[in-house]
Protein backbone atom coordinates (compact mmCIF):
# COMPACT_ATOMS: atom_id res chain seq x y z
CA UNK A 1 0.00 0.00 0.00
CA UNK A 2 1.47 3.60 -1.26
CA UNK A 3 1.04 6.15 0.97
CA UNK A 4 1.02 9.90 -0.34
CA UNK A 5 2.43 12.96 1.90
CA UNK A 6 3.08 16.65 0.90
CA UNK A 7 6.59 17.86 2.07
CA UNK A 8 7.69 21.51 2.58
CA UNK A 9 11.04 23.09 1.35
CA UNK A 10 11.64 26.30 2.88
CA UNK A 11 14.94 27.96 1.94
CA UNK A 12 17.38 28.47 4.83
CA UNK A 13 19.03 31.69 4.89
CA UNK A 14 22.53 30.72 5.00
CA UNK A 15 21.85 28.16 1.82
CA UNK A 16 20.32 24.48 1.36
CA UNK A 17 16.60 23.64 2.41
CA UNK A 18 14.66 22.61 5.45
CA UNK A 19 12.73 19.84 4.61
CA UNK A 20 9.29 18.59 6.51
CA UNK A 21 5.92 16.73 5.92
CA UNK A 22 3.59 18.38 7.84
CA UNK A 23 1.25 15.67 8.06
CA UNK A 24 3.87 13.56 10.19
CA UNK A 25 4.90 15.61 13.13
CA UNK A 26 8.74 15.67 13.80
CA UNK A 27 8.98 14.42 10.61
CA UNK A 28 12.02 16.61 9.17
CA UNK A 29 14.97 16.84 7.44
CA UNK A 30 18.03 19.43 5.72
CA UNK A 31 19.21 19.30 2.60
CA UNK A 32 21.74 21.51 -0.13
CA UNK A 33 19.33 20.92 -2.99
CA UNK A 34 15.68 19.77 -3.98
CA UNK A 35 17.15 16.64 -5.03
CA UNK A 36 19.10 15.92 -1.91
CA UNK A 37 15.65 17.17 0.17
CA UNK A 38 13.61 14.49 -1.52
CA UNK A 39 16.07 11.70 -1.01
CA UNK A 40 16.08 12.34 2.66
CA UNK A 41 12.57 13.32 3.66
CA UNK A 42 11.50 9.99 1.74
CA UNK A 43 14.55 8.51 4.07
CA UNK A 44 12.72 9.95 7.52
CA UNK A 45 9.23 9.46 6.14
CA UNK A 46 10.00 5.64 5.61
CA UNK A 47 11.59 5.13 9.39
CA UNK A 48 8.54 7.39 10.59
CA UNK A 49 6.14 4.96 9.12
CA UNK A 50 8.17 1.80 10.37
CA UNK A 51 8.16 3.21 13.69
CA UNK A 52 4.33 3.82 14.11
CA UNK A 53 3.84 0.31 12.89
CA UNK A 54 6.05 -1.16 15.16
CA UNK A 55 4.40 0.90 18.41
CA UNK A 56 1.12 -0.44 16.88
CA UNK A 57 0.15 3.61 16.04
CA UNK A 58 -1.74 4.50 12.97
CA UNK A 59 -0.28 5.85 9.87
CA UNK A 60 -1.84 9.29 9.37
CA UNK A 61 -3.89 10.15 6.05
CA UNK A 62 -3.20 13.32 4.12
CA UNK A 63 -5.85 16.17 4.08
CA UNK A 64 -3.94 19.06 3.24
CA UNK A 65 -4.57 21.52 0.76
CA UNK A 66 -1.99 23.82 -0.21
CA UNK A 67 -3.64 26.60 -2.15
CA UNK A 68 -1.27 30.06 -2.47
CA UNK A 69 -3.16 33.05 -2.43
CA UNK A 70 -2.07 36.64 -3.48
CA UNK A 71 -2.06 40.16 -1.49
CA UNK A 72 -1.90 43.41 -2.11
CA UNK A 73 1.37 45.37 -2.13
Amino acid sequence: MAHRYTVIFEKEGEGGYHVFCPVLPGCRTQSETIEEGIKNIREAIILYIETLREDGLPIPEEDILIKPIEIPA
